[in-house]
Formats: structure tokens, sequence, C-alpha cells
């Protein structure tokens, strides 16, 4: 007769090699751990339906969608669940809107096995994991008053500028859109990435995507 398993683990991640990985790492921590498996957002409500869930461990991206609204979901169905995103997106940009939105922790892809398994062993114990840099950001924002979500930093004409450059129009389109010089196109576009400290559209899109 096998034993009552200690804890239950449910993988959320679309690649199955992510999956087998973390499941090796669970293993080696918890005696007789349940690991279950998801690889789309249809798999893990279903999954969280039937098995009552000690850990989630979700990725960001998925084929049918992003996991933000996810969180909520998982939370309504399982309200004790704890919930550790582990994705390759970068945590600067990703972890607080994550955090804010109900996960319990937030780990990077690029960690190495000791970091995974510290995250791993301080969402059993107390129930949340996050990164010194994380805890920095927040403590940042605390004392300097910043907002945690950026577009807030912002102005209103900067924003229509940021929201026609993640339409893809050009700076001339732009220009005459509303009714500004190109230069000042340029400053205000300068201004956006400095604001948001990022040095592209695929990350202001992300941004916008994110907190607008």
């Amino acid at each position: 007769m096998n034993p009552k398993p200690t804890h239950t683990f449910l993988i959320a991640d679309d690649h199955s090699v992510v999956r087998q990985g973390v499941s090796l790492l669970i293993r080696e921590l918890f005696f007789n751990a349940q690991i279950l498996q998801a690889g789309s957002f249809k798999e893990i409500l279903a999954t969280l339906k039937l098995h009552p869930i000690d850990l989630l461990i979700l990725d960001i991206s998925f084929p049918d969608g992003n996991s933000l609204n996810l969180i909520s979901q998982a939370k309504a169905l399982q309200p004790e669940i704890k919930i550790l995103i582990f994705s390759a997106y970068d945590e600067n940009l990703y972890a607080l809107r994550y955090l804010n939105a109900g996960a319990s922790g937030y780990l990077n892809k690029g960690c190495n096995e000791e970091e995974m398994k510290q995250a791993l062993r301080g969402m059993m114990v107390s129930g949340k994991y996050i990164t010194q840099n994380i805890k920095d950001q927040i403590l940042d924002s605390y004392i300097s008053k910043k907002p945690l979500n950026p577009l807030e930093l912002l102005s209103d004409r900067e924003v229509e500028v940021a929201r026609l450059l993640i339409k893809g129009f050009g700076n001339m389109e732009i220009s005459e859109t509303l009714k500004i010089k190109k230069s000042t196109v340029s400053t205000f576009k300068n201004r956006i990435f400095e604001k948001l400290s990022i040095d592209n559209l695929a990350d202001l899109i992300d941004l916008f995507q994110l907190y607008s």
C-alpha cells in the first residue's frame, strides 16, 4: 500500500521538458509528492477542479493566452492555493504585476538548480518567494513613492504617442495624427523609453499589455 502523498504539485507549462525538469527537482525535495502536469489553460482548470493542489507552478505564456487572468480563476477554485510564477520573462517587467494579481512568488527560468530548490522550499514553508531584486523594487517604490505601475510615469501625451507606436505608426504618421513636429515625436519617444527603462518597441508592447 502506497503512503499518502505529502504534498500535491501542479506544474503548468506548455513545454514538456520544463515540466519534467521541475518534477525531478520536486522529487528530490519532497518525499512521496504527488506531481500533476498541465500544458494548457484547459488542462490547468480541469486539474484544479478535480484535485486539491498545494502549489501551482505556472508559466506566463501559453498557446491559449496569458496566465494573468488565470490566477484569479485558480484562486476562485482553490482559495488556499499557492502560486509560483516560473517564466523566462524578465522579472523586472513582470514580477510585480503577477504578485499584485495574486501569485505568491516569481522565479525566472534562467535561475540555477539551487535557486529553484530554494524557491520551492520557500513556497511550501512560508507560502511565498521573491528574489532580492524584487524585494528591492518594492522597497524602492515605497520609499520613493514611485508607482508600481510604470505607465503612471507617462504624461497623457506620452501615452498617446506610445499607443500609436504600438499600433505600428512611424514618426511621420504620429506627427501628422497628433499635429506635432516630427522632432517632437522623437523627443516623446526617447522620453517614454527613458521613463520606462526600456530600449525597444517589443518591451513597450509588453508593458502596455500588462499594465494598461
